[in-house]
């Protein structure tokens, strides 16, 4: 039976002429299924619309938002519609059972309430009809619309409160990823199917092994291993589906700790910031020291909690930040200490560059003073020898185990090896399970019903061609593994050893700075503390530390270590009568090396003499030459004198033979024999050394 509504005054014949809209929401799928008389409610505005004087073809019915909550209008279609149809001047009339129902976001409620009050749309609900434009149904409207908000608000905290007392006990049900399953009985239990549980483990063991998320993704996708998951679209429970590995999924499995058995409340919370145009609440993660709730072995694990622990801290350290002390996974540089180098001065991590024409010189640098506008770096040190020395160092204290390295790395590799076999079996188990199931699901048909028959034989066609797809993979996968050694193989190794030098030179850069990790924690390095050199700490991963010292190239020997102790030994050498060629000699013997860390050679020497203002070593010592040697050869300007000529000109005809002379060592002052008939003739007036160059004419 319908009822009588009379008929408001302050309804015009402008308004009805528009369209009426009836505005119908509820805020989740669960109420429009178990509160249906709320729906039929709000359907039968229409009725009221209808005795306010609107005829039934001037009413609309906006439904769009069936299931929808109307804490805001950002993904409420119907309401963005209703609001564009007021603000065109369509409407004359909006009705909706009460304000909760329009919207539980003041902003979007006053937003309508203005709209309607410049168009002059009323608004009515299942009592009344508003007039947004006069002042006291404004307020009233106003009212309803704060205590529609606040109402909203006391719902979500009551329900937020209770939810956190029930996750406090660990009783708060959550979805559970792959792998995990509530059991019938209560509590939770490990997933029942057996290739799940080896496929997760797999994923944890890989990570373990190889240190890397991406890593660990390639080597499940090289192996063709899927990984299970559980949608969580659809109705519940949600069955296992096999999808191929990604670093998302593998992540997922390794950061999250209900895998170690604990019961976790609170890991994401809302991040409004992220939110896009069409995003729909987005979260970030919370750090673990603000869950909300964290109960350790809550239930049976995969892994230890210190597993999980350490498989976080993996996770994190392996993104490169020198700001925050990450290392960051070993990458294909040639930089060996990539990410382990520490600053001996001010004890931060040290950032990688290149240098050098072609940016392939590694150089190792300390940024904490220009951080603090002190200055450029705290110190640089280039790479090269550094590490050279760690290299060094490492393949020496590698040396006595490398039999046992060897042996090691083979039974890593055959446990590999009989885990992947583990993995196959069971996918083999599971597609010929499949096969079978279709089977038998085909042979319970009856013959007549043909429409069923033939869909069902179909599927077990499929299923036959996937059981002769795996073992196709299977047989291929069996002759690329490598054939496990037996007793006679490993007697054969354990007699001739391995090379591990040679090894170290074959692997690619990635691997090396692996498996200096593996031996080495830091590597802490200082030029500060000596002239020219470089101080090495090298902390292993057993917690020693050893020290050593690199002679650094430098610009110039004012920089060069021991440059005091070069300077005088060549004065001193000097002083004992060698000439510059002997006194490199005698520097190379004792251990000396010049700026570049390379052997003197005289022009070297030479060159450091001018630089110290050491004099050349003669035979009169620091006297002038004189005209005549106490041998009574010539000197070149006792030459020069005899003969009439300058001191080129000697020095040109000994070059040509002209005259004879010697030097007792190179750098050491001439000695010319003359004669008088040399003399005689040499400076004869028609004598000439070279003929005229005149033309005749």
């Amino acid at each position: 039976m319908l009822r009588d509504y009379a008929v408001d005054e302050r309804i015009s014949t402008t308004q009805q002429a528009k369209l009426a809209y009836v505005y119908v929401r509820q805020s989740s799928v669960g109420q429009i299924r178990h509160h249906q008389e709320s729906t039929a409610l709000q359907y039968r505005l229409v009725d009221r619309a209808l005795g306010l004087g609107w005829p039934r073809e001037r009413v609309e019915i906006i439904d769009d938002d069936l299931g929808k909550s109307g804490a805001e209008a950002q993904h409420r279609y119907g309401f963005q519609r209703l609001i564009a149809e007021v603000g065109l001047g369509h409407a004359g009339l909006v009705l909706s059972y009460d304000a909760s129902r329009l919207a539980r976001n003041n902003s979007d409620w006053h937003q309508l309430l203005q709209l309607c009050s410049m168009f002059s749309v009323l608004i009515a609900d299942s009592e009344r009809i508003y007039d947004p434009g006069l002042y006291h149904d404004r307020l009233l409207l106003g009212l309803s619309g704060i205590m529609s908000e606040a109402e909203l608000h006391q719902i979500r905290m009551r329900l937020h409160t209770g939810e956190r007392q029930k996750a406090a006990r660990g009783e708060l049900r959550i979805p559970l990823p792959a792998g995990l399953i509530y059991a019938p009985t209560g509590g939770i239990m490990l997933n029942p199917d057996a290739q799940v549980q080896e496929r997760i483990r797999l994923v944890f063991d890989s990570f373990m092994r190889l240190g890397s998320a991406k890593a660990a993704v390639r080597y499940l996708r090289q192996a063709d291993l899927a990984l299970p998951v559980r949608p969580l679209k659809g109705p519940a429970p949600h069955e296992i589906a096999w999808r191929d590995a990604t670093d998302a999924r593998v992540r997922n499995i390794l950061k999250n700790p209900v895998y170690a058995g604990a019961y976790v409340y609170g890991r994401r919370c809302a991040a409004p910031e992220k939110r896009s145009e069409g995003g729909k609440n987005p979260t970030r993660a919370v750090p673990r020291e603000q869950w909300e709730v964290c109960i350790q072995n809550a239930h049976p694990a995969y892994i230890s909690w210190e597993t999980h622990m350490a498989i976080s801290d993996k996770l994190t350290d392996n993104v490169g930040n020198f700001k925050a002390g990450h290392r960051g996974m070993p990458r294909k540089g040639k930089a060996l200490l990539q990410g382990i180098a520490m600053c001996g001065s001010c004890g931060r991590r040290m950032a990688l560059n290149y240098s050098g024409p072609d940016s392939n010189h590694p150089v190792y640098r300390c940024r904490s003073e220009r951080a603090t506008c002190v200055g450029q770096y705290c110190q640089e040190v280039r790479a090269p020898r550094v590490e050279a020395e760690v290299e060094r160092q490492f393949l020496a204290a590698l040396t006595p185990d490398q039999l046992a390295i060897a042996l090691a790395a083979l039974d890593a590799i055959d446990a590999d090896v009989h885990g992947l076999e583990r993995q196959w079996t069971l996918k083999r188990e599971r597609a010929e399970y499949e096969c079978e199931r279709a089977r038998r699901q085909y042979d319970a048909v009856e013959p007549e019903n043909r429409l069923v028959a033939r869909s069902l034989e179909s599927i077990w066609e499929s299923k036959l061609r996937e059981v002769e797809k795996v073992e196709q993979d299977y047989r291929r996968w069996k002759t690329e593994q490598t054939v496990a050694l037996n007793a006679d193989d490993r007697a054969r190794i354990a007699a001739f050893g391995i090379d591990l030098p040679d090894l170290w030179e074959r692997i690619e850069n990635s691997e090396r700075k692996a498996m200096l990790r593996l031996v080495i924690d830091k590597v802490i390095l200082d030029q500060r503390r000596a002239k020219g050199m470089v101080w090495i700490r090298i902390i292993w991963q057993t917690g020693a530390a050893t020290e050593h010292w690199v002679m650094r190239r430098t610009q110039s020997y004012a920089e060069a270590a021991h440059a005091d102790v070069l300077e005088q030994r060549i004065r001193e050498l000097n002083a004992a009568g060698m000439m510059d060629a002997e006194v490199a000699t005698a520097l190379n013997i004792e251990g000396l090396r010049n700026s570049l860390d390379g052997l003197f050679d005289h022009n070297t020497v030479h060159l450091l003499r001018q630089r110290w203002n050491i004099p050349t070593v003669k035979i009169n010592g620091v006297e002038h030459n004189p005209p005549r040697w106490p041998d009574g050869s010539y000197s070149i300007q006792g030459a020069a004198t005899a003969l009439g000529v300058t001191e080129q000109t000697v020095f040109k005809w000994l070059k040509r033979g002209k005259l004879q002379g010697r030097q007792l060592k190179k750098g050491q002052p001439w000695q010319v024999d003359l004669t008088l008939q040399q003399i005689k003739a040499l400076t004869a007036p028609n004598y000439s050394m070279t003929p005229s160059r005149k033309a005749a004419s």
